[in-house]
């Protein structure tokens, strides 16, 4: 039978959810009907004029080719992000699962990027990449690979997108470990005993039963991936070279706050907004279908 708390009062369930309702207020809620509110105005860098101009923000936006051309950018970005933070941090979860020996260590190891702050990450990777001092960059040289970030975008784009993995890559860690330590080892010793071999028994009870961990990370990754990263990219390229890495959270800074365009910058972070609302309700919708609980 379905067990529900019921209280006495009626105010008291509202009471108890008061202080995080008011941080939702305060700090989603007021920014987003700012943001909306601006998204109609053309005003100066300075506050002291405004005029209304409906959407007029958002018209010069798609028409302007840099902006539409973030999209893309935004989107390959946000692709390599999830997969590939998903997939290593999946590797490393399922290998550090079988560890017997020192286990706390390896898994205490794994999980101190996270505790690394987005803009120390992005600076931490630049100098590794750096040429000619860095060390990844000294070992590609040596191998007859010639990297250089400051020209060439694919070498940009690969170097945030590094650093962004190797940011996420403990947060996802943690929950794949949290799920495959959840699985009951009954399931997987009677596989084992009727001869399924370790791949097939990964992928026929393993990963079926970590996809309600792999759905929950894929939201949380692309989030991750469209707002959390905007220090790492303005910390290892500032959007460069040219705007080749100018995602769409990065280029809302950039034309808020040094090309001092409030109205068109307040208009892209409400397309942002909407371009998440979307993802989120998308994959809620179709991808959660192929989740097993």
């Amino acid at each position: 039978m379905e067990k529900r708390v019921r209280f006495k009062s009626a105010w008291l369930p509202w009471l108890l959810i008061a202080p995080q309702m008011a941080i939702v207020l305060v700090f989603f809620f007021w920014p987003a009907a700012q943001a909306l509110y601006q998204s109609v105005l053309q005003e100066d860098a300075f506050g002291t004029s405004r005029e209304f101009v409906g959407l007029a923000n958002f018209e010069r936006l798609f028409s302007d080719p840099g902006y539409l051309a973030s999209f893309r950018i935004t989107a390959l970005f946000s692709a390599l992000v999830a997969v590939i933070g998903i997939s290593v941090a999946l590797v490393l979860a399922v290998m550090a699962n079988r560890v017997v020996r020192g286990a706390t260590v390896y898994k205490t190891l794994l999980i101190w990027p996270y505790a690394v702050a987005p803009v120390v990450a992005g600076v931490l990777w630049l100098m590794m990449f750096a040429s000619p001092w860095g060390v990844v960059s000294y070992a590609l040289q040596a191998m007859g690979f010639q990297w250089n970030h400051l020209l060439n975008p694919n070498h940009a784009m690969a170097l945030i997108v590094i650093a962004a993995v190797w940011k996420q890559i403990s947060y996802n860690f943690l929950f794949f470990l949290a799920g495959l330590q959840s699985i009951p080892n009954a399931v997987i010793e009677a596989a084992t005993i009727d001869g399924a071999s370790p791949w097939r028994r990964f992928w026929t009870i393993v990963f079926p039963l970590l996809s309600p961990t792999t759905f929950f990370l894929l939201v949380m990754n692309v989030i991750y991936a469209f707002f959390d990263t905007f220090a790492i990219v303005d910390a290892a390229t500032h959007g460069g070279p040219g705007k080749d890495t100018a995602i769409l959270v990065y280029k809302v800074y950039y034309d808020g706050f040094k090309a001092l365009d409030m109205g068109g910058s307040a208009a892209q972070s409400v397309v942002l907004m909407a371009i998440v609302i979307v993802l989120t309700v998308f994959q809620f919708r179709f991808v959660e279908k192929k989740v097993q609980y």
